[in-house]
């Protein structure tokens, strides 16, 4: 069993540090931001003071915080976990953050004798729950070795993609994939519903075809029910599509589709929903048109 720091528990970390714990880890907890959560704490977790001495303590310490700004001032702030690795610690940023960022923070921490993991994670609140996430990995082979006890605590499909940086880089297409698929459903049930149809129906019918898909499945419900408290807020969301779209002007390339859906998403935070679920795509569409499939 291994010592952990865990730093970040909110909607995805405090489910995914339980289940940690109940693999029998130990876990350590920084109070520098927040209060430790009564749920690990009664679970036999310590809380400590900085992200420093959570690094003194444990043998492998994980972040898991909303962007790119919040993990450097996590590892490189005053009393930061740089200031508390050294050999055989092994730093697991599981965030999702710029790649090319998540390259210079690896070096440093590298530089220290400690070892860099950037291992993001996809599958939402539902995943991080079940201990089912996806993990994409960045980083050294004999890193992830020694990691992935923990990685299989969390989650079920667990790559190492490879170098540093790459399993952010991974996150970033996966987060592509996603919100054109959201918006690809969201825009077949709006046609549908216009369209006099049922959209619950038609969910029903494409679910045994060739357009069947978890997002069709899980945020297709949400959309038809209207239930869209995150899950996974269109803010973030809209975060990840801004590092896609901001490293495809870096590549010199042109994603004209992950434009539109943050364009899209952008309409929602106009309207309110920054802290919507990102299904809530559709109420951005359904403003732009005048019309809901719920209120048919």
């Amino acid at each position: 069993m291994a010592k952990i720091g865990f730093i970040g528990t909110g909607i995805m970390g405090l489910p995914m540090a339980q289940n940690l714990q109940k693999a029998g880890h130990d876990i350590f907890l920084s109070e520098h931001h927040d209060k430790a959560p009564a749920a690990l704490l009664e679970g036999g977790a310590v809380a400590l003071a900085n992200p420093k001495e959570v690094a003194q303590e444990a043998e492998f310490i994980i972040i898991m915080v909303p962007d790119t700004p919040q993990v450097e001032d996590v590892l490189f702030r005053e009393n930061g976990v740089a200031e508390g690795v050294g050999q055989n610690k092994i730093v697991i940023d599981m965030s999702s953050i710029s790649p090319t960022a998540t390259k210079q923070f690896a070096e440093k921490i590298n530089a220290t004798g400690a070892q860099y993991l950037d291992a993001p994670v996809s599958g939402g609140e539902v995943g991080a729950k079940a201990g089912t996430l996806s993990i994409m990995v960045g980083g050294s082979e004999e890193s992830f070795g020694r990691a992935l006890p923990l990685f299989e605590a969390m989650g079920k499909n667990i790559t190492r993609v490879g170098g540093n940086g790459d399993g952010q880089t991974a996150k970033v297409a996966n987060q592509i994939i996603v919100a054109l698929n959201i918006q690809a459903v969201a825009e077949a049930l709006l046609f549908a519903a216009k369209n006099g149809a049922d959209p619950a129906k038609v969910r029903e019918a494409l679910m045994g075809g060739f357009a069947g898909s978890k997002i069709l499945e899980v945020h297709g419900e949400r959309m038809i029910k209207g239930t869209f408290d995150p899950g996974f807020r269109i803010s973030l969301h809209q975060k990840d599509l801004n590092l896609a779209l901001a490293g495809a002007r870096e590549l010199s390339l042109n994603l004209p589709n992950t434009a539109n859906a943050q364009q899209v998403f952008s309409t929602c935070a106009s309207i309110g929903g920054s802290g919507w679920d990102h299904s809530a795509l559709i109420k951005g569409l359904e403003h732009m048109s005048n019309f809901s499939i719920r209120n048919k």
